[in-house]
């Protein structure tokens, strides 16, 4: 009889992140220094952006995000987001000071139904931010088209922001996530696909931007001046403490290494599934697209009673589950509620990820398989 559990996320720490971490503690300097500039030069070479600033989470990431893009109006207005995905995303809205205008999900892929997101576009809409579900690429070029009509219907383009929490090294139409001109944020939490204890990271789109960006994430202050000590300086803009430390900077820097790695085996399980679930009887699996290349942080399929089978993995010592809960059904977001969100609705009643992770052995893979072929 099988006792091993199967988990659903897992830690990957390099070999030589503690002797990192090591150097940074002896060196005296723990805060934002060297190491977070070295992370950051890393980040660049990776996703082809000449500036991703390091913060202490991708939740700050998001936040500052909105900040950069609020303008001078006194009613905020609206940004379009999905329902279905970690509340951090849309939490981050509210801390912003915006309004929450809710965009339902296409069941095919996970991700925002473009064709509602054109529907709900208005003239308070003040941003789109979509979530690149598991890993798996929105549909950019029908974001962009919605962008543009929005300017054609109501003389504004709003900026995009990408959720990339699940998504560093995916990639659309050959371009990897971050390099599409967008607003984007990778998360670097504990059980992400490049681990720094916690962190994350924000790409502007432009110089001004960056800039910005750079002295609001230690508040509005500017670090590369040495000559004037910080109490000295003036503020012209308010900022926060959303910084990288030295420390998760050097154990980012650690687990980057093994990026491609991770990527690759991932993918590999993901191909797998692919391969031996696709006629299983009750299983619809979300759509692969040959424009788009998914991170696969998790694998999301649909169920017919998906209760039923996940008890079923469960019990054999699968762990599984829907990961996030739909935003829109908590408390401090009812005033945001829409009643017509059909595809939510289903990808909520039907999804749930399955283990996909690197620390998968064929042996781990096939047992899965075998359990949800054997039926629930």
């Amino acid at each position: 009889m099988r006792t091993r559990t199967i988990p659903l996320f897992k830690v990957r720490m390099a070999a030589n992140a503690s002797e990192r971490v090591a150097r940074v503690l002896q060196s005296g300097y723990i805060g934002q220094g060297p190491i977070v500039e070295q992370f950051e030069a890393a980040l660049a070479e990776h996703v082809a952006h000449p500036a991703p600033l390091a913060l202490n989470s991708a939740t700050s990431g998001l936040t500052l995000a909105l900040r950069l893009i609020a303008g001078d109006a006194q009613d905020p207005g609206e940004v379009l987001t999905p329902p279905i995905t970690c509340t951090a995303t849309s939490w981050a809205i509210l801390a912003a000071r915006y309004r929450i205008k809710w965009v339902d999900t296409n069941p095919a892929d996970g991700n925002m139904d473009v064709v509602d997101l054109r529907r709900k576009l208005s003239d308070t809409t003040r941003a789109i931010m979509l979530v690149h579900w598991g890993g798996y690429p929105n549909d950019l070029h029908g974001v962009r088209a919605a962008q543009q009509e929005c300017f054609e219907r109501f003389g504004h383009r709003p900026p995009i922001v990408e959720d990339a929490a699940h998504a560093f090294g995916a990639e659309y139409d050959g371009v990897r996530i971050g390099g599409h001109g967008n607003y984007c944020v990778f998360s670097f939490q504990a059980i992400k696909h490049v681990n720094s204890g916690d962190g994350g990271a924000l790409l502007c789109p432009d110089e001004r931007q960056i800039h910005r960006a750079r002295l609001m994430r230690w508040y509005g202050l500017d670090r590369t001046t040495s000559d004037v000590f910080r109490c000295e300086q003036d503020i012209a803009e308010w900022g926060y403490k959303f910084h990288m430390n030295d420390i998760n900077a050097a154990i980012g820097l650690a687990n980057l290494s093994h990026i491609q790695d991770t990527l690759r085996r991932q993918n590999e399980n993901a191909t797998h599934y692919r391969r031996l679930l696709a006629d299983v009887p009750g299983i619809t699996l979300l759509e692969e697209l040959p424009n788009r290349r998914s991170a696969n942080w998790i694998f999301t399929l649909l169920a017919d009673n998906r209760d039923g089978l996940q008890t079923r993995l469960r019990e054999r010592g699968v762990v599984c589950g829907r990961v996030h809960n739909r935003n829109d059904c908590y408390t401090c977001a009812q005033q945001f509620r829409c009643d017509s969100l059909p595809g939510t609705d289903r990808m909520h009643r039907e999804m749930l990820c399955i283990p996909v992770g690197w620390w998968l052995t064929h042996e781990d893979r096939d047992f899965i398989v075998d359990s949800i072929r054997e039926g629930w």
